[in-house]
This record gives structure tokens, C-alpha cells and sequence, in this order.
């Protein structure tokens, strides 16, 4: 009887401490970037934003004629209501790679340009305080990764960095399902191979850490096509991995997300944000240059319940990015650049935050909400019967 009561009592709070809680999603000001860029290296540094990087299509999407262009330019944010300032370049143009902010910088890992995928690993920062739009950045190499990576995703528990999946070149039909991790209090020791997921290896996942945990949602895997060429399923399921006791299945996600805003934002109570994603049911869409866009729902993932919700919607002013970053930075979750459609990048930046509203909850929250309210009732009842049978009702 102790443990069903704890049991209700927790669903009951946990599931109380969704009203009152909302997402609110605004734009700052667009990146003066002309054609929008996406697959940056975003993260923190000094304080501030960096956008490192990226690809667009300038010259008009590949349907027209247009090829994928490659960018080593750094911009950079110090305030919200700032200014993106140009303060360098990268070591070569690059895009598709994936990165962790630290306590020095921003660990940019892997990527590719339109010849072959990289395995170098290196440190960005500033050099000194930023006092002119051309300084140049300080880049530390640090040890590469086992081999060339593009597409993957990272997220960092603790002083630990941790990689899943991507591609070894640019025209692989095998999607990687290794896990990778690298120490930054060792960085002497490099790169170790952890157990790989277990199940399809997979491009552009969407990941989040929380209390020591890895969780790897959604992305797609890899075959070759009837023409041999990398054809993608879109995958559903969803992971985590705790060090030390290896990976666990989760409830799978209502949709495919693939290539959503990774890292994912982590509210306060372990919720997981997934916002939009390429869900694959337009995959093939005619005529592209008509498409209408990726997921425009956020999905709310509850480490706790290990259930799925619809948390909130993206804001019709605002486009559905994907292939971008999520970064935690003054009380926000900066979303800057991405994909908006089929090689069509923006220049928006959206700033995610939790506020206080009252939303509705799920049909699964109120299934288990009503079912802890029973439960507790019953236990009163119960409880009432036997003060009268005793006498002392």
C-alpha cells in the first residue's frame, strides 16, 4: 500500500507541474547573412553565440541548376539585441559537422565540404576581447576523431563529449552506430569507442543529455537505392545511454524528427524538446520549389514517464529550421539559421523559452493524472473504512 501511494503521489505532482508551464518561442533579429546558412558549428564561447561555417545554395536550388556552396566565415553574437559581427574565419569551408560548447570554447568535430568528410577535431575561441568586425579567431587543434565524420550529433554530459552516428564519406550507403566520447579534463587520452546503439546506424539524430544520460531520438538510416546511391528510412525510435550501464529503449517518438535542432532544449523537470524536424512525408515533394516545409509541431519528451506530448507549435511568422543548434544562453534556447525547406536556408534566429501559462495536457497525462487522483482516492477510502471499523470514525 506505501509503495502505491508513493507511486500516485508522484505521478500526481509530476503531472501537476506541467500546468502552469508553456513554450514561448519569439525572433530576434535575422543574421545579415544573404542566402541563410545551415549545418554551422554553433555553440558558446566568451559569452556569446558563435555561427561558424555552414552551406547554401546561392546560385538557386539543384533542381535549377545550383550547387551546394561551403563557408568558413565565423559570426558572432555578444547580446540578444546585438549585432551578428564577422570576427574570422575557419582553417577551411565546412559544414555538416557537429560540436559541444565548453568552458573554453566551442568544440567543433568532424564535417565535410563537397569533396570528402573530415576527422578533425579543434578548439574555437576568441583571441582576447573583441574590438574589431576582422579579428581573427584561436583555433587549438585537438586529437582527431578515429576516422572522417559528417552528419552525427554530440551532446556532452559532465566533462565528457559523446558522438553518434554520421557518415565516413560522402557517398556511403551505411549510416555509423558508433558512439564515441571524448574527455575534456583527459583530452591526452583522445577518442574512445563505446558500445554502438542497438539498432540501425543512422544521419542526422537528434540528441539531448540530462542527469548523466545520453537520449538519441529519431534520424535516419542509410541502404543504397535502386541507382546505388545512400536512400534514407526515416526512424522513430528512440535511446539512452547511461555510462556504465549501457544503452535502454524508449518509448518511440510520435514521428520521425530528423535532423531537428540538436542538442535538443532540456526544461527544468527533465522534459526534452524535439521542435519539428523532417518527419520523411514529403520526401519527393512536386514541385520542390512548392514545398511547404518541415514539422511545424514540438514534440515534449518526459525522462521521467517516458512519455511523448505535443508541447507547443513553432509561430506561423517563424520558419520550421532544420539542420542547425540549440544553444542554452541567457535564459533562452537560441535556435540560429537552419534549412526552411529543401535547399532553401533563412537568416531567422528564434529564441525558445519555458513560460508560465496553462496548457492543456495530453490524453496520456490525463489518462495517468486520472489514475493517481483513483488511486489516492481509493487509498482514503480505505483508510476511512478502517477508523470506522475500529471505532474511532
Amino acid at each position: 500500500m506505501t509503495r502505491l501511494t508513493g507511486a500516485a503521489t508522484l505521478a500526481a505532482f509530476l503531472l501537476a507541474g506541467r500546468l502552469g508551464a508553456a513554450i514561448e518561442m519569439t525572433r530576434l533579429a535575422d543574421m545579415p547573412i544573404e542566402h541563410g546558412r545551415a549545418a554551422a558549428f554553433v555553440g558558446i564561447a566568451e559569452g556569446g553565440v558563435v555561427f561558424a561555417g555552414g552551406t547554401n545554395f546561392p546560385e538557386g536550388p539543384p533542381w535549377q541548376g545550383g550547387a551546394k556552396a561551403w563557408h568558413d566565415e565565423v559570426r558572432f553574437l555578444q547580446h540578444p539585441e546585438g549585432k551578428w559581427e564577422r570576427i574570422g574565419r575557419l582553417p577551411r569551408p565546412i559544414g555538416h559537422g557537429t560540436q559541444a560548447s565548453t568552458g573554453r570554447g566551442v568544440l567543433c568535430i568532424g564535417g565535410a565540404d563537397g569533396e570528402r568528410h573530415y576527422a578533425d577535431v579543434f578548439l574555437l575561441r576568441r583571441r582576447g576581447q573583441l574590438v574589431t568586425r576582422e579579428q581573427l579567431l584561436a583555433f587549438e587543434e585537438l586529437t582527431p576523431l578515429p576516422h572522417p565524420l559528417a552528419y552525427a550529433a554530440a551532446a556532452r554530459i559532465g566533462e565528457k563529449v559523446h558522438v553518434i552516428g554520421g557518415t565516413v564519406r560522402p557517398d556511403a550507403t551505411q549510416a555509423s552506430a558508433e558512439l564515441l566520447v571524448f574527455d575534456l579534463a583527459d583530452p591526452g587520452r583522445g577518442w574512445e569507442s563505446l558500445e554502438p546503439i542497438p539498432a540501425p546506424g543512422r544521419i542526422l539524430p537528434v540528441v539531448a543529455a540530462h542527469d548523466g544520460e545520453l537520449f538519441v531520438f529519431s534520424g535516419a538510416s542509410l541502404a543504397p537505392g535502386p541507382d546505388g546511391k545512400p536512400a534514407r528510412t526515416y526512424l522513430r525510435d528512440a535511446w539512452s545511454y547511461r555510462p556504465g550501464k549501457g544503452w535502454r529503449r524508449l518509448a518511440d517518438l510520435p514521428r520521425a524528427a530528423v535532423a531537428a535542432p540538436s542538442p535538443a532544449p532540456v526544461l527544468d523537470g527533465g522534459r526534452i524538446l524535439v521542435i519539428g524536424g523532417d518527419d520523411g512525408t514529403r520526401v519527393g515533394f512536386q514541385p520542390p520549389a512548392s514545398h511547404p516545409g518541415f514539422a511545424r509541431d514540438i514534440l515534449r519528451y518526459d525522462t521521467a514517464t517516458d512519455t511523448w506530448a505535443e508541447a507547443a507549435s513553432i509561430p506561423t511568422d517563424a520558419r520550421a529550421p532544420v539542420v542547425t543548434t540549440a544553444v542554452d544562453w541567457k535564459g533562452a534556447w537560441l535556435i540560429p539559421g537552419g534549412e526552411q525547406r529543401p535547399a532553401v536556408r533563412t537568416t531567422q534566429v528564434l529564441a525558445l523559452r519555458e513560460t508560465r501559462a496553462e496548457p492543456p495536457l495530453s490524453g496520456a497525462e490525463w489518462t495517468l493524472l486520472a489514475a493517481a487522483l483513483a488511486v489516492l482516492v481509493a487509498i482514503g477510502g480505505h483508510l476511512l473504512r478502517r477508523r470506522w471499523a475500529s471505532g474511532e470514525g
